[in-house]
């Protein structure tokens, strides 16, 4: 691995109780396609790991195997220290509460109210039945997100960031330990992106929230993160900060940075 260390080797937290995630050896292969070869990382407690790489390239496979979605074929995956691929389907639901998932869509029901989107959740996760309470965390959701003169606004209505900004907000409201993020900004004008750059730092300043942001949005990844990864060939080569990695001499790192000043 290029650059400052290798992926959660090296670069060791003071505690156990200080990783969220920790993967070692990573492999997933989908018939003769290699995907994932030899994926190693360690998430810290409320740091953003931004995560770089050409498309097809197994990024968000990984967070799918963060999550359960998809089952590693070897390798170690460990969240808050429990092998995912051991977990049972209960205690993956139980997981999946304390791991937020920001889809490229926002992933909102449009049948739905911005209000009932963020309902759901509550009433059907968390199992909240005190109306006043639900009201309250829905609220304050929007209100965190600069959303909530739309609380009662149908999905077709909302502008693309307006959209974003809502799934933020059903992503936050059960009080997510780790979010996972994929591709925040994409569809977005650079104002735009930059607001929801923005808001990805508030919400780990104010939640304290630990997230892998998957982004091909160079700005996106300056703005937002503590640590950058680049992604090739099925597995991490280089790591550091964005600053860091914008001084490298791979070819295929500076070909990320080439038209950043």
């Amino acid at each position: 691995m290029e650059n400052t260390k290798e992926v959660g080797i090296k670069d060791k937290p003071k505690s156990r109780e200080d990783v969220v995630i920790a993967i070692k050896g990573l492999k997933k292969s989908f018939g003769e396609k290699d995907v994932l070869k030899n994926i190693n990382l360690q998430l810290k407690r409320s740091e953003n790991i931004v995560v770089l790489g050409r498309s097809g390239t197994g990024k968000s496979v990984t967070i799918q195997c963060i999550v359960g979605l998809l089952r590693q074929d070897a390798g170690s995956l460990k969240v808050f220290g429990n092998e995912v691929s051991e977990m049972s389907d209960r205690e993956l639901k139980q997981l999946r509460i304390k791991i937020g998932f920001l889809f490229q869509s926002g992933a909102l029901y449009d049948s739905m109210t911005v209000r009932e989107n963020l309902e759901f959740p509550l009433t059907r996760i968390l199992k909240l039945t005190d109306q006043a309470d639900i009201d309250k965390r829905v609220e304050q959701a929007l209100d965190s997100v600069g959303l909530l003169d739309a609380i009662d606004t149908m999905p077709s209505d909302l502008s693309g960031g307006m959209r974003k900004r809502a799934g933020l907000a059903r992503t936050i409201i059960v009080n997510p330990e780790i979010i996972l993020y994929d591709e925040p900004t994409t569809g977005l004008d650079p104002i735009t992106s930059r607001e929801i750059s923005d808001l990805i730092l508030s919400i780990q300043k104010k939640y304290k929230t630990s997230s892998i942001i998957i982004t091909h949005d160079m700005e996106c990844a300056r703005m937002a993160s503590d640590r950058v990864l680049i992604m090739n060939d099925g597995e991490y080569i280089a790591e550091g900060s964005f600053e860091e990695l914008h001084k490298s001499n791979n070819k295929i790192v500076a070909a990320f940075f080439k038209d950043i000043a």
